[in-house]
């Protein structure tokens, strides 16, 4: 019998990558989009949930508007924690598989070095308590699912939602001609979307369970990232560097956020593409997808 797979918010640029694993795979794939069926609807989930029976649930929607959650922080944890409680009870009743994607931001930055997951948590803010609240609620309901926390993701879906990613807003930005200017006192791990729902499979087809990163293999300041994003694109725009000081937000971001890989790796799981890489393969698969697009 075809393993069947239920995928919430699957129009983002994660999910449209999820569905075409999992697609590749030969799952049978249930996508849902906000339009579809909002998570935050706990009667709706659980109908839909029992509806189909799956084997798997993944939650690859979120609120991830960051600053924006300072001003509103209980749409964010409506969407981010009392969400995923709607799914965790929804896979217990019919005893399907969660996996839940979490965040860098459960940590503060203070640490200096890629964080692990025995690392104590500390949210510095409304979207990163609410990130933190839907681990904790899919882990009080649930023994059997995967939590992954990602950082910075992008991928090529990203071309076509509205948030877009960093690799789309430089693009953006380098075409209007004003001088760019990137923090590099924050760092990360950029994660490419196709490799995390690669190795999410992955993940499910070997058995593991629990919390686990799945950072993109490089720490990297947000300068940096930008200046390798236009070495990759063939682009010299004028770039500056800036810091937390001047570039003032809303809400506290953890300044040092990369993600260690090793107990992803140590569980027998494919490394992530080197960054360089995964930015090139990015623009791969746009140059192919905006050529065709134009046809």
């Amino acid at each position: 019998m075809q393993k069947k797979v239920i995928i919430f918010g699957g129009g983002g640029q994660l999910g449209v990558e999820l569905c075409r694993e999992f697609e590749r795979r030969n799952w049978a794939v249930h996508k849902f989009d906000r339009h579809r069926l909002d998570i935050t609807d706990a009667a709706g989930v659980e109908q839909a949930v029992g509806k189909i029976d799956p084997g798997v649930v993944v939650n690859a929607a979120a609120y991830n508007h960051v600053d924006i959650a300072e001003r509103e922080p209980l749409a964010a944890y409506q969407a981010n924690a009392l969400a995923v409680r709607n799914l965790a009870m929804a896979c217990r009743q019919c005893d399907a598989r969660l996996v839940h994607y979490s965040t860098d931001y459960v940590f503060d930055g203070a640490k200096g070095t890629p964080y692990v997951e025995t690392d104590p948590v500390h949210p510095l803010g409304a979207y990163a308590v609410s990130k933190l609240g839907g681990e904790l609620y899919a882990q009080a309901y649930l023994d059997n699912l995967l939590i992954i926390r990602v950082s910075g993701v992008f991928g090529p879906g990203g071309m076509f939602t509205p948030r877009g990613n960093f690799v789309e807003l430089m693009l953006r930005l380098a075409k209007s001609g004003n001088p760019i200017r990137v923090v590099e006192d924050h760092v990360a791990s950029p994660t490419y979307a196709p490799a995390i729902a690669s190795r999410t499979v992955d993940m499910l087809d070997g058995g593991l369970t629990g919390l686990y990163h799945m950072g993109g293999g490089e720490a990297i300041s947000w300068y940096a990232y930008a200046k390798l994003i236009f070495e990759i694109a063939g682009m010299s725009p004028e770039l500056q560097p800036t810091d937390e000081r001047e570039y003032r937000t809303a809400a506290r971001r953890p300044r040092f956020s990369a993600l260690s890989n090793a107990k992803l790796e140590a569980a027998g799981i494919k490394p992530m593409p080197p960054l360089r890489e995964a930015v090139a393969d990015y623009f791969r698969v746009r140059e192919h997808t905006t050529a065709h697009r134009s046809v």
